[in-house]
C-alpha cells in the first residue's frame, strides 16, 4: 500500500468572514516542497473572492485523470517498442448535475496527441488499444465514478 498526502493551508485576511466576502485563494503543499496556488474557481466563486489565475479543484481533477492516462500510455507504448517524442493533452471536464441533482464533474474527454518516431510508428487501431490499456491501468481512472472519454 501506497500513501499520498498533501498539505492544504487558507488563512483569513482582514476580509469579513461571516458575509461570505473572503478570499478562497489558498496553497497546496505537496512532498518534496512543492507550493501550488490554488482557489475556489471563477466559476463557482466570483471575483474577487476567487483568484481566477490559481489552481482550482475541478481543474487539478481534470489534470490527475489526464496525468495519470498518459503516464501509462506512455509506459506501455514504451514496452511495445513505440518510440514517443511529445505527448499533450488538451483535457476537457464538464460539470453537471446527477440524478441526485448535485453538481459533479460528470465526464472528463481526454484528447491526446502523441507524436511518435522512429522505426516503429503503431497504426490508429494500435493507438486506441494502448489509450484503452492505459485506461484501464490508471490508478486515478480506477478510482473514478465520472464517464472518461479518450478522443484520439
Amino acid at each position: 500500500m501506497s500513501n499520498y498526502s498533501a498539505t492544504i493551508s487558507w488563512k483569513r485576511d482582514d476580509a469579513d468572514f461571516l458575509a461570505n466576502r473572503y478570499s478562497r485563494a489558498h496553497i497546496w503543499k505537496f512532498d518534496g516542497g512543492i507550493e501550488v496556488p490554488a482557489s475556489a474557481s471563477p466559476q463557482i466563486v466570483p471575483l474577487p473572492w476567487s483568484k481566477e489565475e490559481n489552481v482550482d479543484p475541478e481543474e487539478a481533477f481534470v489534470a490527475s485523470i489526464s496525468s495519470c492516462h498518459m503516464l501509462f500510455y506512455l509506459a506501455l507504448a514504451s514496452e511495445q517498442g513505440f518510440q514517443i517524442d511529445s505527448y499533450t493533452d488538451n483535457a476537457v471536464g464538464v460539470m453537471a448535475r446527477n440524478a441526485e441533482g448535485k453538481y459533479v464533474v460528470s465526464q472528463v474527454t481526454l484528447r491526446p496527441t502523441v507524436i511518435h518516431t522512429g522505426e516503429s510508428i503503431p497504426n490508429r487501431a494500435t493507438q486506441e488499444a494502448l489509450h484503452h490499456q492505459a485506461h484501464e491501468q490508471c490508478f486515478i481512472a480506477n478510482s473514478l465514478k465520472t464517464k472518461v472519454n479518450i478522443d484520439i
